[in-house]
């Protein structure tokens, strides 16, 4: 598909999560991915066979091409550099969750960009999933009363490679934020206080000392409430992402991510996240999380990973 309506990416960065978007927008009507960067020439050949230009670099793609936006999905670790490069060549980005290992980081991202006067929104796509979307409009409009305790879990179905573990900052930076993000957005409230603790053993050598597979955290929140994010890489079923919510008022529990519907729920959030992107640089609308939202996130993910490095040797990895 072609034409003057389409809004196009340029992915930077084919792994994992990069596959994920370039099939939640494979179809889409005016949101496509029409180039892809990657430092990897494996990566690069798989773009190729599937039809897109794939370069080594944002520096080589701008020789050959302009797109309308990046669409960040590389390491963690390189997101400031690709935000810079980004806003150099005066391109809007959507920049993968978290934005940066540490709070700093994320907001220098932010920083760099406002600069350059270039859109940037952070991917935190569970905000474009519709049933919490309605619980977030059931809390906002009073149906269930004032929060008193939220509980988010996420569960995967097996943990990710160790070479992705040690450079992704940790259980809480890498797979807690989208709670504590979430938790965030639902309740209109910020996270005052966190206690953390990890739970049972960590199944591979590797990554021992470095990161855990499974902890809570206990949250207080401005509001006075308080919440409970449980992670974990070992549920058997699959991946497994729910939320429950307790009110004066009412309660209301979610399954939103439920290995039976596989990943049809995030792609379809995904697409709806670029949209909204694209609704973000032509018109400055956006219902997506910000600069502020990913620091305040990063914030809480490091009090609590702070709090598992207390007698367990964890540490995160620059």
């Amino acid at each position: 598909m072609t034409g003057s309506d389409e809004f196009r990416l340029a992915l930077v960065g084919a792994g994992r999560m990069g596959r994920h978007h370039l099939r939640a927008l494979a179809d889409h009507r005016t949101v496509r991915i029409r180039h892809v960067v990657d430092p990897v020439p494996a990566a690069r050949a798989e773009a190729a066979a599937a039809g897109l230009p794939a370069y080594p670099s944002v520096a080589d793609l701008l020789a050959d091409a302009v797109p309308d936006g990046l669409l960040v999905t590389a390491p963690t670790g390189r997101h400031g550099e690709l935000v810079a490069a980004a806003a150099e060549a005066g391109l809007p980005v959507l920049c993968e969750k978290p934005a940066g290992l540490d709070p700093a980081e994320a907001a220098e991202a932010g920083r760099v960009a406002a600069a350059a006067g270039i859109p940037f929104q952070v991917a935190y796509w569970r905000r474009f999933v519709p049933q919490l979307r309605r619980l977030r409009e059931r809390i906002a409009g009073g149906a269930l009363g004032e929060v008193l305790f939220v509980a988010a879990s996420q569960w995967d179905g097996e943990p990710p490679a160790a070479a992705f573990r040690t450079g992704s900052g940790g259980i809480f930076v890498d797979m807690g934020v989208h709670e504590f993000d979430q938790i965030r957005w639902l309740t209109g409230q910020d996270i005052d206080r966190v206690a953390a603790q990890p739970a049972g053993p960590v199944t591979d050598p590797a990554v021992r000392g470095r990161d855990v597979d499974s902890a809570q955290a206990l949250l207080g929140l401005s509001g006075g409430g308080t919440a409970l994010v449980s992670l974990g890489r070992h549920h058997r079923g699959g991946d497994m992402a729910t939320v429950e919510v307790f009110g004066t008022r009412d309660h209301e529990r979610l399954t939103f991510l439920d290995p039976a519907d596989g990943d049809a729920t995030m792609y379809a959030a995904l697409a709806r996240q670029a949209e909204d992107f694209a609704e973000l640089v032509r018109a400055g609308r956006s219902a997506g999380a910000g600069v502020a939202d990913a620091v305040a996130v990063l914030d809480a993910a490091h009090r609590a990973t702070a709090q598992l490095t207390r007698g367990h040797e964890l540490h995160t990895v620059r």
